[in-house]
Parts: C-alpha cells; sequence; structure tokens
C-alpha cells in the first residue's frame, strides 16, 4: 500500500576532497521520514547519472517514508571531474569514488543509518567505500543492495579493439559521447528481452551526454576495479544481490561471486532482464531497497 505521494526535491553541491563539486539530490518524503528510517544513498553507473535511479526513487518511497539522496559521481551529469585545488593529478579510479560517496553522506546525512545502494558502477563505488570507511559501515550501515555490479575481474568482458579506442578518448577533453551512442547500439548492449523504447532513450541520452575524457577514463577504472576484500567488511550487514539473466556487462557470474563473498547475502537472478535494472525491473529493484529500509527502522 503506497505511504507517500508527495515528495520534495532539494538540489546540493558537495564539494569532494580535491574541490570536486558533485551534484546531489535529497528527495524529502511528504511529512518527512519515519522516526527511525535510514537514509537511503544511491550511486549511479558508468556513463550515466543521478536520473537512472528516478523511477525506482519514486516506488521505494510510495512503498516507505523514507529520505533517499541520488548524486551524479565525478565526471557524470552535473558534477565535475577534478577540482580546482593544486594537487598531483590523480588518475580516476573505484576507490575515488569511494572516497566521494563518504563525502556526499558527510554532507547530506551526516548522522544516523544509512542503507546504500549501487547500480554497475555505482555498487564497486559502494564497496569501495566499505573497503575505506570500514568503521563507518561498522557503525551506521544497515542495508546494501549490489545492482547489476562486481567485485572486479572485469578484463577481458570488452569488444575487440575497446582497450585503445578507450585509451585514446580518455585524452581528448570537452567532447561529449553524442552521436556516435545510438539507441540500437545501447539496446543490444545494456537491456534484455522487454526493453521499453522510452527506456532505451533515456539511457542513451545519458550516455550520449557523457564526455568522452569521463568515458574512456573510468573504463580504465574499472579495469583495475578489485574490491573482493572489502566484502568482509558487509558480513554483517543484509546485502542484496540483483542481476539481470541477460547482463553482458556484469553477467550473472560475477553477482554470484558477490553472493559468495558476502555472508548471508541475498542473490537475485531476474529472467529476461540485461544490465538496466532501473528500468527493466524497477519494482523489484525497489522492493528490494523497502525491504532493507524496513528491516533497518
Amino acid at each position: 500500500m503506497p505511504v507517500t505521494t508527495e515528495v520534495a526535491v532539494r538540489p546540493v553541491t558537495v564539494l569532494a576532497d580535491d574541490g570536486a563539486r558533485l551534484a546531489a539530490w535529497v528527495h524529502e518524503a511528504a511529512g518527512g521520514a519515519g522516526p527511525s528510517a535510514p537514509t537511503v544513498v544511491l550511486a549511479h553507473g558508468w556513463t550515466l547519472d543521478h536520473r537512472s535511479w528516478d523511477r525506482v526513487v519514486g516506488l521505494v518511497q510510495q512503498r516507505v517514508r523514507v529520505r533517499v539522496v541520488t548524486y551524479d559521481q565525478r565526471g557524470h551529469g552535473a558534477s565535475t571531474l577534478r577540482g580546482r585545488r593544486r594537487r598531483p593529478r590523480v588518475q580516476p579510479s573505484v576507490r575515488g569514488l569511494g572516497d566521494d560517496l563518504a563525502a556526499v553522506i558527510a554532507a547530506v546525512a551526516p548522522a544516523g543509518p544509512l542503507v546504500l545502494g549501487g547500480h554497475s558502477m555505482g555498487g564497486m563505488t559502494v564497496m569501495a567505500y566499505a573497503g575505506t570507511h570500514p568503521d563507518d559501515v561498522r557503525a551506521r550501515v544497515r542495508g546494501v543492495a549490489l545492482v547489476s555490479t562486481s567485485a572486479g575481474e572485469l578484463r577481458g568482458l570488452g569488444r575487440r579493439g575497446e582497450v585503445p579506442l578507450m585509451r585514446t578518448i580518455s585524452r581528448v577533453p570537452g567532447v561529449r559521447a553524442g552521436r556516435a551512442i545510438t539507441h540500437e547500439s545501447q539496446r543490444r548492449l545494456l537491456f534484455g528481452t522487454r526493453a521499453a523504447p522510452a527506456d532505451v532513450a533515456a539511457t542513451r541520452d545519458m550516455v550520449a551526454s557523457t564526455r568522452l575524457a569521463t568515458i574512456g577514463r573510468y573504463y580504465a577504472a574499472l579495469s583495475a576495479h578489485d574490491e573482493a576484500e572489502a566484502l568482509a567488511v558487509l558480513a554483517d550487514v543484509p546485502t542484496h544481490v540483483l542481476v539481470g539473466e541477460l547482463d553482458r556487462l556484469t553477467p550473472v557470474s560475477h553477482a554470484r561471486r558477490l553472493a559468495e563473498l558476502v555472508p548471508h547475502a541475498q542473490l537475485e537472478v531476474l529472467p529476461g532482464a540485461g544490465h538496466m535494472l532501473g528500468y527493466e525491473a524497477a519494482e523489484v529493484v525497489a522492493r528490494h531497497l523497502s525491504e532493507l529500509v524496513e528491516e533497518a527502522s
């Protein structure tokens, strides 16, 4: 039964450690969150932005009175890739995204329990946060949803010639992917058997608006990603792992490995679905997040 239908969305700018500006949105439930409800913080995937969570956020807030935070990962959407502070340039990394998540949490949810959700690169971000901020996770995180993601070993999943291409575009400043991203390519790569044209179009628009340098540099970061050891931090945290049966980017085998590495994790494989579960199976993702919220409240 729906518990709330009106949500106030408040934009927030978060400064990362290096001064990068991270765009965030706080979705306040009508009448406020429940007195013991956690704050839900959601991290999106590579080449996407916070809008990829919009449908899920709406469904979660129809189920439970809870405050939800979404944000644009560094270099994606309205967030900058680097700050203006004079520091040695560091190549983008998933560990760095984990630190950005810590900055978002400190700015918009500095106290109280948390439920964290991550899709694709966002799930890797949550794992990196657990690895670099284990005490905070143990003290505050009451639930984790890992959606269409992986603990590592992503090399070899790309197409032939992809590595040199990504290396090249990582050095192209200021240019967005634009027309190089087609509707059909996104449908084939990211969706399963029941792709709604409007969902493919929304995904294509997000990818096309991403700068080539961001795409290339985070491709390298994802290739180097390995947070298998960090998953031990989640041993006592209720963790749900979701994957589409037809996911081509983070296949079912990666989800099964996650479920093996996190004691007591729940695994759900969604028949016919691909990588974009926030669109293809939004009701299922929202149900899992809502269950984590209810268990934490």
